[in-house]
């Protein structure tokens, strides 16, 4: 059970898994702070699927800070804890998110959603309308080298078109971490805080080491210094103040 808490993975440290890890650390020390004030921090998950974030927050001491509401395209029969969310809508990204509020969040999660979307405009800035000013936003998605991303997008399409799946490609987009950076500056309008990444080497032969903490803090220690060499990165980005 990864980190302990995430049924999906066998390896204790999984690094596919990190990035959740990740959220649940940010969210602890934000909610830990926001006890100390007094308050609880109203957390928005997009693409929330069965939980998994909620998961890694409770597991952490600042749990208490938080109040977490979800959305996804569909609700999962399976969704963990149901009635540990403040709210749950069905919507799509892509259309603006219309049941969520605007300004209503201090936290907005969005991982791994982004390179599903054959529109990015609309999504972006809807990272934005629903936060409150001074808010930030956790956005992960996979990347590629700096020009891979491109040839990528290029080649993909002949490829399905010559093997003309039964079922679409799951991932339509193809970012590098500055490619990225840019469309997410350019439609949110949000400000870049920090960036790191996960998983430059991962599996095969090398996933027994996932089961021990000094490989995990290795590869996180390597994503912070060179995110754009990672499979996947995270981005924490803010929304300036009135």
């Amino acid at each position: 059970m990864a980190f302990g808490v995430d049924p999906s993975r066998r390896e204790r440290f999984s690094l596919r898994q990190a990035r959740y890890d990740a959220i649940g650390e940010e969210l602890a020390q934000r909610g830990r702070a926001a006890l100390q004030a007094g308050k609880r921090l109203q957390v928005l998950d997009i693409g929330a699927g069965q939980g998994l974030t909620l998961r890694h927050i409770e597991a952490r001491d600042g749990a208490a800070g938080i109040e977490l509401s979800g959305v996804d395209i569909v609700r999962y029969d399976n969704l963990y804890r149901p009635e540990a969310w403040k709210d749950f809508w069905v919507s799509d990204l892509m259309a603006g998110l219309p049941p969520v509020p605007s300004e209503a969040y201090d936290i907005v999660i969005c991982e791994q959603i982004f390179e599903h979307l054959s529109e990015l405009q609309l999504g972006m800035a809807t990272l934005s309308r629903v936060l409150r000013p001074g808010g930030i936003a956790i956005v992960g998605v996979p990347i590629f080298p700096s020009g891979v991303n491109s040839l990528r997008e290029l080649i993909v399409p002949w490829i399905d078109w010559v093997k003309q799946p039964t079922a679409p490609r799951g991932h339509v987009q193809s970012f590098s971490k500055r490619s990225f950076l840019n469309l997410l500056g350019q439609h949110s309008g949000l400000t870049i805080e920090k960036c790191y990444g996960f998983r430059i080497v991962s599996g095969g032969v090398l996933r027994p080491l996932e089961n021990h903490e000094w490989w995990y803090r290795l590869n996180r220690r390597l994503g912070r210094a060179v995110p754009s060499l990672c499979t996947e990165i995270q981005v924490v980005a803010s929304k300036p103040r009135e």
